[in-house]
């Protein structure tokens, strides 16, 4: 009984969702000290992020007492190390060079890395999502995104 009560908690799934769940918690803790304009997507986010965790901890669980094997994450584990570094490194690049450009390099980069390679497809893509980011807070709500420490703010 104790063996199976443990690898019910260290199935893939299970460990993914208890791990977003404890970030996605943790980042939220500070944006309660944000205006309310300023934490209202965040906050969103990060309790979206919190809610879809623990659905997937319960499909996984319910799975799990029905005697389910545990399918494995990915079958290409560089692809999503990969892309957990570029997430890391936009990141770090929103900080020193600021969210546009970050944005505009990072999701081009992602999108190749799990497949996708047409060039105007990814030059459409990166021209929508970073436009209506821009005109949905920076004209709309008039909120400034970070603009890098290299740029002096």
């Amino acid at each position: 009984m104790p063996e199976s009560r443990n690898s019910c908690l260290t199935r893939p799934e299970t460990l993914t969702a208890i791990g977003i769940i404890v970030v996605a918690a943790g980042f939220l803790v500070p944006t309660f000290d944000l205006r309310a304009i300023s934490a209202l997507l965040p906050a969103a986010m990060l309790i979206g992020l919190i809610v879809l965790s623990v659905f997937l901890l319960l499909a996984d669980q319910r799975k799990a007492s029905a005697g389910e094997d545990a399918a494995p994450m990915t079958t290409s584990p560089k692809r999503v190390i990969g892309a957990f570094l570029m997430i890391v490194s936009y990141a770090l690049a929103c900080d020193f060079v600021g969210f546009y450009i970050s944005t505009a390099v990072t999701i081009p980069l992602v999108a190749w890395t799990f497949g996708y390679r047409s060039p105007v497809g990814l030059l459409i893509a990166t021209v929508i999502v970073v436009g209506t980011i821009w005109a949905i807070f920076d004209f709309g709500m008039s909120q400034d995104f970070p603009t890098g420490r290299l740029w002096g703010r």
